[in-house]
C-alpha cells in the first residue's frame, strides 16, 4: 500500500468505527446486550487494524 491508500484506508475505519458506536449506542437503549459484546468485539478489531495502519503509515 502507498501512502494514499493508507490514508483513505484509515479515513474509511475512522467513519466506520464513529457509525459503530452510534449502533451501540442504539443496542444500548433497545436492550440488545449480546448484539453490543458483538459490537463491542468489532471496535476492538478496528482499533488493532488502525493501530496496524497508523504503524504502516509512520513507516513510510
Amino acid at each position: 500500500m502507498n501512502k494514499q491508500e493508507i490514508e483513505y484506508a484509515i479515513a474509511e475505519l475512522k467513519s466506520d468505527y464513529v457509525r459503530q458506536q452510534g449502533d451501540i449506542e442504539k443496542l444500548e437503549t433497545t436492550g440488545h446486550t449480546k448484539m453490543v459484546d458483538k459490537a463491542e468485539e468489532r471496535l476492538e478489531q478496528m482499533e488493532q487494524r488502525l493501530a496496524e495502519l497508523n504503524k504502516k503509515l509512520a513507516e513510510l
